[in-house]
């Protein structure tokens, strides 16, 4: 089976697990009699407010759903948290050919799951949609209402801000220590809001309870990468025809490599995204022999260190286990390395030394316990006689990756 067949199998395998890294964790739902159930919710990692939830009792128990009309409240443990909101809500739309020429925001009544940013004395919260961010609050005075932010476009097409939240902030949160330079330069940005809460919230020595998942590992990954590699070259010379002994489609051969994994993880999107470097030690050796041609054998020898750059992306399958994509560019440098052409039996030889060009990789695999690994890894075509311009290569490979993850 041909390298490109192999990997379109591996990625289709893929394709039909992705869904899986969805997994159920810890948590809990308030139905509206006030009764609290301690259940594993479906952790979707969504960005939007949901509408409803899925959950089970146990592990092995039955999935079910519950919508938005039964549930008061429901969060997952040191992560989420979500209250259900009746009130009104300003959906006016911020992209700018959509603008409406009016100040005042349109309110509509609604039932909104609302995501808790802050829970204190003071309390934030959130709703998000594609193209649509409101923050909502309340002080132990008040009830839930979502503050004032509104773009819009009175004439000649000048885009202004009806920023009435800063004085919504300013009437309710009044504390020595918020000054009204802050509140003017405030922006309607989480990261901006979230800081203002906290600061009214210690002026009142009240305790600001946040929801956010905790990083379960470290960033940095050393990890030992041995692996099987299948390599195959082909060469050919614009200036001689297609039946050349000078041009040669060589055999695929089995080879090691070894390589030593660096990786960050990136702090973000429930630790999903990582950047990878790997220096890689990887041979081929092959030759080609002819009785019927002036050149009677041709022999390559190609040694180099590989430094394969890229991004991994993982799909989590529950919390031991984990599949992952690659996408990688591959520098390469060799080190004596040529490919020799015998002439007339040996009598005279000629050769050429290898250099490459960059190529591109792309990997999938599973990843168990954050120790051991399995990777399938295809480098597309890459020129290997890059210093020569008569000489056309193509050098690929597919490699079965180990990993050993040292810390």
């Amino acid at each position: 089976m041909k390298k490109q067949q192999l990997l379109i199998l591996f990625i289709t395998f893929l394709s039909f697990n992705i869904y899986s890294q969805i997994t159920f964790e810890k948590g809990y739902f308030v139905n509206n009699d006030g009764q609290k159930t301690e259940c594993l919710i479906k952790n979707i990692g969504a960005r939007t407010n949901p509408t409803s939830l899925d959950y089970k009792l146990t592990n092995e128990g039955e999935e079910k759903m519950l919508t938005i009309k039964s549930v008061k409240e429901f969060g997952i443990y040191d992560e989420v948290k979500y209250i259900r909101f009746e009130g009104e809500i300003d959906r006016s739309s911020n992209i700018i050919n959509s603008l409406t020429p009016t100040k005042e925001p349109k309110f509509k009544k609604e039932i909104l799951f609302l995501k808790v940013l802050i829970e204190s004395k003071a309390s934030l919260y959130s709703y998000e949609e594609p193209n649509l961010l409101r923050f909502f609050y309340k002080n132990e005075n008040s009830k839930i209402g979502q503050l004032v932010f509104k773009r819009y476009t009175p004439e000649n097409d000048v885009i202004q801000k009806n920023e009435r939240y800063k004085q919504q902030l300013l009437n309710d949160l009044k504390c020595e220590n918020i000054t009204m330079n802050q509140i003017k330069n405030l922006e309607y940005k989480k990261n901006s809001l979230t800081s203002l809460f906290r600061k009214y919230n210690d002026c009142n020595n009240s305790e600001n309870i946040t929801f956010k998942k905790k990083q379960k590992r470290d960033i940095f990954n050393l990890t030992l990468r041995p692996g099987l590699k299948s390599s195959s070259l082909k060469i050919e010379n614009s200036n001689y025809s297609a039946r050349s002994s000078r041009n040669a489609d060589f055999d695929n051969k089995l080879g090691f490599r070894f390589g030593m994994e660096a990786e960050l993880i990136m702090p973000y999107h429930r630790n999903k995204w990582s950047f990878i470097i790997e220096p890689t030690y990887q041979y081929y050796k092959s030759e080609k022999e002819f009785s019927d041609r002036s050149v009677t054998k041709i022999a390559v020898d190609y040694k180099s260190i590989e430094l394969p750059i890229g991004i991994r992306h993982y799909l989590f399958l529950n919390n031991n286990s984990k599949l992952f994509v690659n996408g990688l560019v591959v520098f390469d440098f060799s080190s004596s390395s040529n490919i020799v052409f015998d002439l007339d039996g040996a009598v005279t030889s000629e050769g050429l030394e290898l250099k490459s060009s960059p190529n591109v990789a792309f990997g999938v695999g599973y990843k168990h316990n954050d120790k051991y690994g399995l990777e399938l890894r295809y480098n597309i075509k890459r020129n290997v006689l890059n210093e020569y311009a008569a000489w056309i290569s193509n050098y690929s490979a597919l490699s079965l990756i180990f990993g050993y993850t040292l810390f």
